[in-house]
């Protein structure tokens, strides 16, 4: 197994659209923020809990990069409304 969160695995993130994975990713930075305040008081218990987020969060930015320079593909909307006037 690899370390992260099994909900931030490469295929769910796959099946994810770019403003539902940026979602995550400020879900995700905000918990690095409060896990290294913790951290830094000394109430830090899992201490391997920031190096999974760390990982989650370099996960969704390379997905996210993929996308940009074309080498995958973000899902297509499942609905989309158009107008007929």
């Amino acid at each position: 197994m690899s370390v992260g969160t099994a909900d931030y695995t490469i295929q769910n993130l796959n099946e994810k659209t770019n403003a539902e994975i940026e979602g995550f990713l400020k879900k995700s930075k905000e918990e690095l923020f409060n896990l290294r305040f913790q951290s830094a008081t000394g109430q830090l218990e899992n201490t391997a809990r920031l190096k999974a987020v760390k990982h989650d969060i370099a996960r969704m930015y390379t997905v996210l990069r993929e996308r940009e320079l074309g080498i995958s593909q973000a899902p297509e909307a499942t609905e989309t409304k158009t107008e007929e006037k």
